[in-house]
C-alpha cells in the first residue's frame, strides 16, 4: 500500500518551518518519491503569509491533527443483506464470504439491525413439531426462496406467521393432521395430488404449493383463485421447498436491533474502545448520512495506516500536531536540540547546528544534484534569513551564510535587500490580528525537570508598537500560562533594527531574581544583544529554572 507522506513543521508555524516543509516536499517529488504533500499544523503568521503571496506560492496543506480515523483502518466493501431478503440469502452471505455478523440494511442503505452467525445456528437447532413447522414469511419471499410462479394469488409483502404441511398421505389422514390450525395459517406442499389439492382449497388454506415443476389443472387453478388461495409451483422437489421454506423468513425479523456502530470519522481510539470493552466481535462503522460504510472487527486495529509524516524543525512530538504520536515518523530533519520519542524503526534523522533548518534543505538539494526552481531557491532563502534575522542572530553559521549567498543567485535576489523587504511586511504587531495571535504565533513548549515553560517570539522595527500593546500582551499572556499549566510563559519581542528583545514574562516569580537583565517595569525585562530563542534565550532560562 502506497501511503500518503506529510512533510510537516511544528504547532506554530513560522517561515522556517513552512519553507523548510515546502521546499523538502519538492525535492522528494523530484527524486521520485510519490504521494509527498507539504503540510502545516497551525495558521501562516503575517510574514510568512506575506512571503507566500510575494512568491506566488500555494500556502501547505492545513492539518489540525492527524490523530488516525476509523476510516483509514477500514475495508469499505461491506458485507451485508437487505432487511426483505429472505434467510437463505443471508446463509449465503454467510458462506460465500466466512463473516462472523451480518449487517440487516433498509432501503436507504443504514442498518436496522445484525445478524450474528451464532443466531443462525441457534436457529436450525431448534426441534419440536410446532418448530419445525412454523414459516414467518411473507408470500414474495417464500416464492423467491422456492423459485416459484403464482398460478392464482400475488406476491404479498407482508408478513405472516404460517404452518407447513406436505401432503404426502390419504385425504383423510392429511385432514387430521391439519384439523387443529387455522385454514388460513397453512402452508400445504404436495405434488401432483389433486384429491389434496382440492381438499387443500376447499379448506381454504393460505398457500398450495405444488412441487416438482408438475402441471396442476385449470380447474384447480380456477378454484383456487374463487377461493383466495394462493398458488405456487416450483420446479423443486417436495424435500428442497420444505427446506427452503423454512429459509424464507425476512432478514429484518431475525436481526438483533442492538449492536455497536462508530462514525467513519471518529477516532480510531473510540473504535479500539468499543472493540475491546463492549463485548462485541464486530463494530459497525458509519458514513455521516448514516449508511454503512464497513464493518471493523479486532484485525482492524492492525491495519496499516495509510499516512506518515516527516517532521521538519522540529522533533519533539509536545511540538507536532496532535496526532503524530499515533503515525509512522519516517524522517526527521531538524536544526534543534534533540527531544524526540523513540521509533520503532531506524530512521534518517538529519540534524546540524545552523541557524535554519531551511539551510540543511538547501544542502539536501545539492546533495542529490537538484537544482531548486527559482520559487523554491527564493523561499528556502527566506526561511534562512527570517530564522538568523538577516544573518544577525547568534545562531547563524558559515553553513548559513554560504547556502544564503548560493539561493540568492539561484533566485535571482540580493538577500540583503529580500530580508529587509521580509522583515518590513511583517514588523507590525498589528499584522497579527489580535494580542493573543501576537503571543501563539511563534510559541514553543520546553521543559526543565518538572517544571514546563513556553516562549514566543516576534519581530518588530522599533518598539513603540509593544509599548502601546503592553497590556493587552500580558493579558494573553497570562491566559496562555494558565490554558497550558505552565511555570512560566514568555513572548520574545526582537527589534530587528537595534539587535535587542524586551521579554515579556508572566509566572516564574520565584525565579525573577535570577534572571539577571534590567526589569524596567514589572514583567518585562531588557535584553539588550539577544536575538535568539534557541541558542540565548532559553538555555538561560533552563540555568534559572535549575539553578534556584
Amino acid at each position: 500500500m502506497k501511503k500518503q507522506i506529510y512533510v510537516i513543521g511544528h504547532r506554530n508555524p513560522d517561515t522556517d518551518s513552512v519553507a523548510s516543509a515546502i521546499g523538502y516536499a519538492e525535492l522528494k517529488r523530484a527524486l521520485g518519491v510519490e504521494g509527498v504533500t507539504a503540510a502545516m499544523a497551525g495558521a501562516l503568521n503575517p510574514q510568512t503569509t506575506w512571503l507566500l503571496g510575494r512568491l506566488g506560492l500555494e500556502a501547505p496543506l492545513y492539518l489540525a491533527d492527524v490523530h488516525p480515523k476509523v476510516g483509514d483502518v477500514l475495508k469499505r466493501i461491506p458485507v451485508s443483506v437487505s432487511a426483505d431478503q429472505p434467510l437463505l440469502k443471508a446463509l449465503q452471505v454467510f458462506h460465500h464470504n466466512g463473516v462472523r455478523i451480518l449487517p440487516v440494511l433498509d432501503a436507504a442503505g443504514c442498518p436496522v439491525g445484525v445478524i450474528p452467525l451464532l443466531k443462525i445456528a441457534e436457529r436450525s437447532l431448534k426441534t419440536g413439531l410446532d418448530s419445525l413447522r412454523q414459516v414467518r414469511a411473507s408470500l414474495a419471499t417464500l416464492a423467491a426462496c422456492l423459485e416459484g410462479e403464482f398460478l392464482a394469488g400475488t406476491a404479498d409483502q407482508e408478513v405472516e406467521t404460517l404452518h407447513l404441511f406436505v401432503g404426502a398421505m390419504v385425504e383423510d389422514s392429511f385432514n387430521d393432521k391439519i384439523a387443529r390450525f387455522a385454514p388460513e395459517s397453512l402452508i400445504v406442499v404436495t405434488g401432483d395430488r389433486r384429491s389434496i389439492q382440492l381438499n387443500a382449497i376447499e379448506r381454504g388454506v393460505r398457500v398450495l404449493v405444488v412441487t416438482g415443476g408438475l402441471a396442476v389443472a385449470p380447474d384447480i387453478v380456477e378454484r383456487a383463485a374463487e377461493k383466495g388461495v394462493a398458488l405456487l409451483t416450483t420446479p423443486l422437489d417436495t424435500a428442497a421447498t420444505v427446506s427452503l421454506a423454512r429459509l424464507s423468513t425476512p432478514a429484518r425479523y431475525l436481526a438483533e436491533s442492538h449492536f455497536e456502530s462508530v462514525g467513519v470519522g471518529e477516532p480510531l481510539g473510540r473504535l479500539r474502545e468499543k472493540l475491546l470493552h463492549s463485548g462485541e466481535t464486530a463494530v459497525l462503522v458509519l458514513e455521516e448520512d448514516g449508511t454503512l460504510a464497513g464493518v471493523a472487527t479486532k484485525s482492524s486495529l492492525f491495519q496499516p495506516l495509510p499516512y506518515a509524516l516527516i517532521l521538519v524543525d522540529h522533533n519533539e512530538l509536545s511540538q507536532s500536531v496532535p496526532g503524530a504520536e499515533d503515525l509512522e515518523i519516517i524522517e526527521v530533519i531538524d536544526h534543534h536540540k534533540l527531544g524526540n520519542a523513540h521509533s520503532t524503526n531506524p530512521i534518517p534523522f538529519i540534524t546540524a547546528p545552523v541557524g535554519s533548518t531551511c539551510t540543511i534543505v538547501a544542502s539536501l538539494y545539492q546533495e542529490h544534484g537538484i537544482t531548486p526552481e527559482p520559487k523554491v531557491a527564493a523561499l528556502l532563502l527566506a526561511g534562512i534569513l527570517s530564522d538568523t534575522v538577516i544573518l544577525k542572530s547568534p545562531t547563524t553559521t558559515s553553513r548559513d551564510q554560504a547556502a544564503v549567498e548560493r539561493l540568492a543567485k539561484l533566485a535571482g535576489l540580493e538577500w540583503e535587500s529580500f530580508g529587509a523587504e521580509i522583515f518590513a511586511a511583517s514588523g507590525a504587531l498589528s499584522g497579527y490580528g489580535s494580542p493573543e495571535r501576537v503571543v501563539t504565533s511563534d510559541f514553543k513548549l520546553f521543559s526543565q525537570g518538572e517544571a514546563r515553560f513556553g516562549v514566543g517570539q516576534v519581530e518588530v522595527f522599533g518598539f513603540s508598537e509593544f509599548n502601546a500593546m503592553k497590556d493587552e500582551l500580558k493579558a494573553a499572556l497570562k491566559a496562555l500560562r494558565e490554558k497550558e499549566s505552565l511555570e512560566l510563559a514568555g513572548l520574545m519581542v526582537t527589534d530587528i533594527a537595534t539587535e535587542s528583545t524586551m521579554f515579556m514574562m508572566e509566572g516564574g516569580h520565584a525565579y525573577l531574581r535570577f534572571m539577571g537583565y534590567p526589569q524596567p517595569e514589572p514583567h518585562i525585562f531588557e535584553m539588550k544583544g539577544v536575538m535568539s530563542r534557541k541558542k540565548q534565550l532559553v538555555p538561560h532560562l533552563i540555568k534559572v529554572l535549575g539553578g534556584r
